[in-house]
């Protein structure tokens, strides 16, 4: 099977050496993904609205790869609050609620950057063509 890196561009995929998304026939892993953090919409202390912002970022990516939000089959969540859970579970949900995909929910010390109080990584399988 073909192998295809989705790349952003970001000077990060290559000083760490990663990438996007990663396809492998109707495989598709999508790394670690933050909220673009703009202390507007998308706020430092706003877990709502981080995860609606990765979820909204991913959803494109996938798009961009001919699959649908509806093919993801699992996500991770990390936070480095865990009283974040309801903000966090109300954005997954308005994607999510009708596919439910299995869900991991984990509190970690630190992300990336202090302003980060979300990531959350995708598994999808396409099953059929959309």
């Amino acid at each position: 099977m073909n192998r295809e890196n989705i790349l952003t561009g970001s000077l990060w995929e290559d000083k760490m050496g990663y990438c996007r998304a990663v396809r492998i026939g109707n495989y598709i892993e999508v790394s670690g993904t933050v909220a673009i953090v703009d202390g507007e919409k998308i706020k430092a202390n706003d877990a709502y609205a981080q995860t609606l912002n990765i979820l909204e970022r991913v959803e494109k990516v996938l798009e961009d790869l001919n699959v649908n939000i509806k093919d993801v089959i699992r996500t991770r969540i990390f936070t480095t609050d865990i009283t974040t859970f309801e903000a966090v579970a109300l954005a997954h949900s308005s994607y999510f609620k009708d596919i439910k995909p299995a869900t991991g929910f984990y509190e970690i010390s630190k992300l990336i950057a202090p302003e980060y109080l979300v990531e959350i990584e995708f598994t999808a399988v396409v099953t059929e063509m959309h």
